[in-house]
């Protein structure tokens, strides 16, 4: 068995969903488990509907569900004509949204919007693209069915950030979809959404219908998971910010979760563990170059010193300073412990004999942890700051490439410098507004050649690309 995952742009209007079941078709021999995003831009969508009905803005909420409505009933006819079948397809999406229209009006009502009630309206861009592409893998000849994503992705109780269950998830699947894949089904089921045990509707969060399509391919035990979208694979860096971005067509789990956390948009961080845990492999193609090499994320990927650049803006920077530090047995424990308490995520670390300095992506809740810290030091905080990381597995045994680093960002101001424990990401705390032409700086001092990283790594693959 093989999972197959489209994301919103690679299901984004009737032509991109007529190229999946192309791709499709061609794994069918292979057993394919297709996972959907809602279409392009839809989830934002839905959460401006619950921001806008909760804000007593019911009027525009509705507007923008019939807008919904009209997208999705033009793509139905655009899929299969102004038939039965595509009338019949639009009365069964018309039940959702009607729903949607309904959670609408209860929340102008309430006057505000809870977790569970936004996994509720969130959850609705899954089901209604399941619907769409079922409905032109049929017209397709394609033996495809939907799988109810609630019945298979069981999880926790915490609503848009949904932890999910693992040996329920397994159980799930062999019961709903082992069994149509046996008997030569394609099953369609829709990422991001999940359920408790008891039913409640629940969400994954950002980039959770890859999550989905990762933890299938752990229950089934998968050959390989393929995360479709809309750019050629993983590159050496963001392309809207380096013109000349590579592909990579080979690239370690471990770096590939690297660049996912420090800002590589194509795959979630999350989607690494399942895989990770089984040895999966991970390819990431694009739907509209089927044709293209991707990229190929496994264990035994090529150890390169440099395999990609990424970055993200904005992260704050907060310092605490205090002589108690020093020898002081537990004291950053008590640094830690504050931000643990109030659930902020810390992500890059440096410390002092006398300070300790970290940086955070969200600071929803800064101001409460800073009083914690005022307790234990003088604490200052600095905003608008960016992350700028360069990742490779090899990047700690090779003394060169870091003095190349060094070297590629002379002048641009550096407030703090981390290299991992596993040596694989070198960070650079720069400001927010010298991160892309850090960035443009590190691609050019170590991907100065046109095309792929491959196997071979480095500037013969480079050489190899031209």
């Amino acid at each position: 068995m093989i999972i197959v995952k489209f994301g919103g742009t690679s299901v984004g209007s009737a032509a991109a969903i007529r190229a999946t079941a192309e791709i499709v078709r061609g794994r069918v021999p292979r057993g394919p488990i297709v996972v959907v995003s809602a279409l392009s831009g839809v989830t934002n969508i839905l959460l401006s509907v619950a921001e806008q009905a909760s804000a007593g803005k019911l009027i525009l909420a509705l507007q923008a569900v019939e807008g919904l409505r009209a997208r999705h009933f033009a793509e139905a006819e655009a899929l299969l004509g102004k038939t039965p079948a595509a009338a019949e397809l639009c009365s069964e999406m018309s039940p959702l949204l009607d729903e949607l229209a309904s959670l609408a009006e209860a929340l102008s009502i309430l006057g505000h919007a809870t977790p569970r009630s936004l996994d509720a309206i969130a959850a609705t861009g899954e089901m209604l693209s399941c619907l769409l592409v079922v409905a032109a893998y049929a017209a397709a000849q394609l033996p495809a069915e939907i799988v109810e994503s609630r019945d298979v992705m069981v999880t926790d109780a915490t609503f848009a950030t949904a932890e999910p269950q693992a040996d329920a998830i397994a159980a799930a699947v062999r019961e709903h979809i082992v069994p149509r894949v046996r008997a030569g089904r394609i099953p369609v089921i829709g990422g991001f959404v999940g359920a408790t045990r008891e039913g409640i509707t629940t969400t994954l969060g950002r980039g959770g219908s890859d999550y989905t399509a990762s933890l299938l391919g752990a229950a089934v035990g998968a050959e390989a998971i393929e995360i479709w979208t809309d750019v050629d694979g993983m590159l050496t860096a963001d392309p809207r910010v380096v013109e000349g971005a590579r592909v990579i067509e080979s690239i370690r789990f471990d770096e590939a979760s690297e660049l996912a956390s420090f800002g590589a948009k194509v795959l979630h961080p999350s989607t690494i563990a399942p895989a990770v845990r089984l040895g999966i492999p991970v390819y990431v193609y694009n739907t509209h170059n089927p044709s293209g090499t991707g990229t190929r994320i496994t264990f035994d990927a090529p150890r390169r010193a440099v395999s990609a650049i990424a970055g993200k803006t904005p992260i704050t920077m907060v310092k605490v300073r205090s002589s108690r530090m020093l020898l002081t047995p537990g004291f950053l424990r008590r640094v830690f412990e504050a931000f643990e308490r109030h659930r902020a995520s810390v992500d890059v670390v440096a410390t002092s004999e006398v300070s300790v300095s970290v940086t955070l992506d969200h600071t929803e809740r800064l101001d409460a942890i800073l009083v914690e810290l005022a307790a234990l030091g003088d604490v200052s905080v600095e905003r608008a700051r960016g992350v700028v990381a360069i990742v490779g597995a090899g990047l700690a045994d090779d003394s060169d490439a870091m003095a190349r680093a060094l070297a590629a960002i002379q002048g641009i101001p550096v407030h703090m410098l981390s290299l991992s424990a596993t040596g694989i990401n070198l960070t650079i705390i720069v400001d927010a507004d010298q991160v892309r032409p850090a960035i443009r700086r590190l691609h050019a001092a170590f991907f100065h050649a046109a095309g792929t990283v491959g196997a071979g790594g480095g500037e013969a693959a480079g050489r190899a690309g031209r």
